[in-house]
């Protein structure tokens, strides 16, 4: 009677415990959402300025020294994939001052890169700029820059 009882209700019990556990799905990439900023999927992985770029949104004269009238290009390499990502970009003058910002929506599907600049005609005052970019919200990596006359 004893071992009627236990195999009508210890064998179903531990045929649920290990059919939950394999159901239960781990989280493979703890970075995904970790505190760096990283979006599940797409992570930023370096970001490089210029005054100029290459056709494949490289920079080609890596530099964080500007003159007045030289025009500010970030590039900004994505690792991963996502349907939907956005990245911001806020320009900063030394007094905190928000010179520029501007949003991109991107898809990416694999490494990738994104292009912002910001330009001024009559020309950037000397000092020092701070860029921080953002990775659907969330601040994920600041560069310095200046602006020398």
């Amino acid at each position: 009677m004893h071992t009627k009882l236990l195999s009508t209700t210890i064998l179903p019990l531990t045929i649920a415990i290990v059919l939950s556990g394999a159901c239960t799905k781990k989280n493979e990439n703890p970075d995904a959402t970790g505190t760096t900023g990283t979006a599940v999927g797409v992570r930023v992985s370096q970001v490089d300025m210029g005054r100029s770029l290459n056709a494949d949104k490289t920079i080609n004269d890596n530099t964080d020294s500007f003159k007045p009238n030289d025009t500010v290009y970030a590039s900004i390499a994505t690792q991963g994939t996502s349907a939907t990502t956005t990245l911001k970009t806020r320009w900063t003058y030394q007094d905190g001052q928000v010179v520029n910002e501007s949003t991109q929506t991107i898809a990416p599907t694999g490494d990738a890169r994104t292009e912002f600049h910001i330009s001024k005609p009559d020309g950037w005052p000397a000092g020092k700029y701070r860029l921080e970019v953002f990775l659907n919200g969330s601040s994920v990596t600041t560069k310095e820059f200046e602006v020398k006359s």
